[in-house]
């Protein structure tokens, strides 16, 4: 089963993360030393999706020019010797082949989904949301990749989240066929912590077949005049099948400030050059935060 493209849903204000967010695309806000953005694309050529299908908006040029070649800063980068430099900005206009699709009105992430039906055509494809980091060796979209050829159906993300956050997320109810993969009975939208049927919530990883399209043509804008993608997965499910798969790594909301700030954290100390001395002026932040 060949599965290259990858749709990355771009759109969006970004109001979770202003005013960082005013000027600059929330996707391009850094997480250590490359912008968030970066880190879903290599998640997906990880996982050999070798096509990203940007639908985004006129005020989001920056990300599909963050996938291109600067030829000026190249040049001087050349003349000053700065190889390594060089072949970092080099590398990742060369990462993937990117497509662009303006998505011309906002009415949620199903019908972000739908413009890509043109591009996307008769192939199964890939949903990232790039508010969702997962970091960790074979966790993320991967799993999903592994999971539809190995059982043949559509599949989704997702995490275990405390009970008492549950209404902020889709909800999964399904049974387990294997370690860590249901098999989806129904699916419900940001429920209260008594109607949860469980605490497995879906996070921005999805592997969906191409009729996805006919259930999202089905579906009912909701009263702000949003498509919902869970309305069509839920409609998919009860008619081809749908699977649950528990994402591996550690997982952050980049929309929210405090996983934000520990993402860039937790990838700093993984740079061997920082460790210590970051390690350092966090204990001592840390000592003087208790102080007070």
């Amino acid at each position: 089963m060949s599965i290259r493209k990858v749709v990355i849903p771009v759109a969006g204000w970004g109001t979770r993360s202003l005013p960082a967010s005013k000027n600059v695309p929330k996707e391009m806000l850094p997480i250590y030393n490359k912008p968030a953005i970066q880190y879903i694309v290599e998640e997906a050529m990880g996982a050999g999706l070798t096509d990203v299908v940007l639908v985004t908006n006129r005020e989001k040029r920056i990300i599909e020019d963050h996938f291109d070649y600067n030829l000026q800063l190249e040049s001087v980068l050349e003349r000053a010797n700065k190889t390594e430099m060089l072949h970092q900005v080099r590398a990742v206009a060369e990462m993937v082949n990117t497509i662009s699709i303006r998505q011309k009105r906002q009415l949620g992430l199903g019908h972000a989904v739908r413009c890509a039906r043109e591009v996307v055509k008769d192939a199964p494809f890939g949903v990232m949301l790039g508010d969702d980091l997962i970091f960790g060796a074979d966790a993320g979209i991967g799993q999903l990749v592994e999971a539809m050829k190995r059982f043949g159906l559509p599949a989704v993300g997702v995490c275990e989240v405390p009970r008492d956050k549950v209404n902020r997320y889709g909800i999964v109810d399904g049974e387990e066929i294997a370690p860590g993969i249901f098999r989806v009975r129904r699916l419900v939208e940001k429920p209260s912590v008594e109607e949860a049927p469980s605490n497995r919530a879906i996070v921005g990883r999805y592997l969906l077949t191409p009729d996805i399209f006919s259930h999202l043509d089905a579906v009912q804008p909701g009263k702000d005049g949003e498509i919902q993608l869970t309305d069509a997965l839920q409609s998919l499910a009860a008619s081809r099948g749908l699977l649950a798969v528990s994402m591996h790594g550690q997982r952050y909301d980049a929309g929210d400030w405090v996983e934000y700030l520990t993402a860039n954290i937790h990838l700093a100390l993984e740079d061997k050059t920082l460790h210590d001395d970051l390690l350092e002026k966090l204990s001592a932040l840390l000592k003087s935060a208790g102080r007070k």
